[in-house]
């Protein structure tokens, strides 16, 4: 199983909405913010200056709300190995009560920077992150 990755976000007065609570756009916000963090904490720099990642696919399960100035623990792993060009990356943020506030499948495509095509993602690279 894939270690997990951490992060810590605090809702700032412009990630909330108007029933009081982060906007379901920031949710998305800090689920790229981390798998960016991720790759950048992971992958070695030619991969970094080589391959880009785009998301194709949002699937998002929301269990309960954040308030500003609260914050949460938001950990990311990458499920299983890729097919092709994609993989899934799951995300998990946790309120200070330890409660589940938000859940995420997140499908991710690797890009060729220079050619902009999506590309096979490389069994080295997948490695690292499955390790």
């Amino acid at each position: 199983m894939a270690t997990a990755f951490e992060m810590r976000f605090v809702a700032r007065a412009e990630d909330i909405d108007s029933m009081g609570h982060v906007n379901n756009a920031v949710w998305v916000r800090w689920m790229e913010a981390i798998a960016t963090a991720h790759w950048q904490a992971l992958a070695p720099a030619d991969a970094q200056a080589s391959y880009a990642w785009v998301v194709t696919r949002h699937e998002i399960d929301y269990r309960g709300n954040v308030r500003e100035g609260e914050a949460v623990i938001a950990r990311t792993r990458v499920g299983d190995p890729p097919r092709g060009a994609r993989f899934d990356r799951l995300v998990e943020f946790t309120g200070e009560d330890g409660a589940l506030k938000v859940a995420a499948r997140t499908t991710w495509a690797m890009l060729d920077i220079e050619t902009q095509r999506l590309m096979r993602v490389p069994a080295d690279l997948a490695a690292i992150f499955l390790a």
